[in-house]
């Protein structure tokens, strides 16, 4: 069968984006194709594969995020921004409720953050200390800015739910062997954590906030908007910044400009960010036995591409 899709990226998180909302494509199938389009030694490559699915009488449109090991993760900010584009783009709208994989999340049009870099605001939450919701077996209700019993590591996490399970600590400086080793471990889906986590590692830089994460069911990444929106929440827990203030959270891929609210106040989390299309493509997927073609690449948005490189050209 023959597969569209839309080859676009967040911050720096490029994903293969397929309009399924008419799609009959088993689960199986889905993990097959997420497989084989999200695998960075075939042909298209990605952090995951995003379906903008159907709306219901709350929602306008949802979205599902496949990782790149076939596995569904709960959200994913930077896919989001770009399925919300791509659903206001089909749809007519400036700004929707969108559901997730077991939540919502309400998103809008912003103006450019720079000259031709289509922009979108995510406001997702409430984010979740509890242990429980991050997976974690443990005695404690929750962690914050504290030493996890039973994690190879003697740092300080907080445990995050965004509603994805996020371990954020704050470090000097980014070790990324220590980051993997950290990852890895988790990955292995161990009793402490049997659904594994998402793990970062954060440090204070220019007045902003500057993440490296370990991805479930990726690995190490260049970004990840969840674990931005995660590092955010934390540092307000932390007082590294202020609740309510508005900072640059920088990662490998670029920047978003990112907020959060107390949780007396909602535990809510603000993104702003790119929203990039690269090309538009077909493939052909062979559904049983998951093999896909070569692409066939039908327009390509150098502009866009263009534009995005100018930011991060800025932020070097």
């Amino acid at each position: 069968m023959q597969i569209a899709f839309i080859k676009c990226q967040g911050s720096g998180n490029d994903f293969p984006l397929m309009d399924a909302r008419a799609a009959t494509l088993a689960e199986a199938e889905w993990k097959k194709l997420a497989r084989a389009l999200a695998d960075r030694a075939g042909p298209v490559g990605g952090d995951g594969l995003l379906l903008l699915t159907a709306g219901d009488a709350d929602h306008a449109f949802g979205m599902r995020m496949f990782n790149s090991d076939g596995s569904e993760a709960e959200t994913c900010l930077n896919g989001l921004r770009c399925t919300a584009r791509l659903g206001f783009e089909l749809l007519g709208l400036d700004h929707a409720r969108v559901r997730l994989k077991t939540s919502s999340a309400d998103v809008a049009r912003e103006p450019d953050l720079a000259p031709g870099v289509v922009t979108i605001r995510t406001q997702v939450g409430p984010a979740s200390l509890a242990a429980t919701d991050i997976g974690l077996r443990i005695d404690a209700a929750q962690i914050v800015d504290a030493p996890i019993p039973g994690l190879p590591s003697e740092r300080h996490f907080t445990g995050v739910a965004m509603p994805n399970p996020h371990l954020v600590a704050f470090v000097d400086h980014v070790d990324e062997a220590e980051l993997v080793a950290l990852g890895d471990w988790c990955e292995a889906a161990p009793p402490l954590i049997p659904a594994r986590a998402n793990v970062s590692f954060v440090e204070a830089r220019d007045g902003g906030l500057f993440v490296r994460t370990y991805e479930r069911g990726v690995g190490l990444t260049d970004s990840c908007g969840s674990a931005m929106a995660a590092s955010t929440f934390a540092a307000g827990l932390a007082g590294r910044i202020a609740f309510g203030e508005t900072v640059t959270v920088f990662n490998r891929g670029g920047m978003v400009r990112a907020s959060a609210t107390a949780p007396e106040a909602g535990a809510v989390v603000t993104i702003r960010g790119n929203a990039s299309f690269l090309y538009d493509a077909t493939i052909g997927f062979d559904r049983e036995t998951g093999m896909i073609e070569a692409p066939l690449v039908h327009a390509r948005r150098f502009d866009e591409a263009e534009a995005w490189e100018a930011v991060l050209a800025n932020l070097k």
